[in-house]
């Protein structure tokens, strides 16, 4: 069995949302060559601003798909630039069932950002409680051999920042992990079509908790 992930975010740098949003922005284009590996671990959050999410939140599930195909043009162009700059995207999703409305609403997003390029897989909970006998696991993402955030969420599940750290060690161990998640975990595709795609359509935020 995995031995249990522990991140010490006190060997980190603590960033407020503002300079995780600027930090971000420069250190996602400066791994030329390389992976970045993002791990999604919570069920539930909030994304005010964004306009899929705020129709979805209102519970305007049409308007939300419709908005959400909206970004598909940016997606792609992000993509595109990523894989012009040699970098990788992975995304390991976990989801645990029954499935939020939320993620349902997330795992429609993803299966858009999955089809403009991104390498994504989804995550069962049996695979993942073998690493949190000490709590959940974090929200991560690594940017090749340099850089590694702790994610940050407020208590309503809104975006507040990051951790950022940068010990090989421990920018290593969260790639392996993600790595380790990913290569057991099922094509967002097909678990989409099975587990995602029957569900009626969410009731909105309120649903969500």
């Amino acid at each position: 069995m995995p031995d249990p992930y522990v991140l010490d975010d006190a060997a980190g740098t603590r960033l407020q949302l503002q300079d995780y949003k600027e930090d971000f922005k420069v250190s996602q284009w400066d791994v030329k060559g390389q992976a970045s590996w993002k791990l999604e671990r919570g069920q539930h959050f909030r994304e005010p601003g964004f306009p899929s999410w705020e129709a979805f939140a209102r519970g305007d599930w049409d308007k939300s798909l419709q908005l959400m195909d909206e970004e598909r043009e940016f997606l792609a162009e992000f993509t595109g630039k990523a894989k012009d700059k040699g970098i990788d995207l992975y995304r390991v999703r976990v989801v645990q069932q029954p499935i939020d409305p939320y993620l349902q609403w997330e795992l429609h997003l993803l299966r858009l950002r999955a089809e403009c390029g991104e390498l994504i897989r989804v995550a069962s909970m049996e695979h993942v409680t073998e690493y949190e006998s000490q709590g959940p696991l974090p929200e991560l993402v690594t940017f090749g051999s340099e850089i590694l955030y702790r994610v940050v969420y407020n208590d309503r599940g809104e975006l507040a920042g990051a951790v950022k750290f940068s010990s090989p060690e421990t920018i290593a161990q969260a790639a392996s992990l993600t790595r380790e998640l990913y290569e057991h975990g099922e094509d967002l595709e097909s678990f989409f079509h099975r587990e995602v795609a029957p569900l009626p359509p969410p009731h909105g935020e309120s649903a969500g908790g």
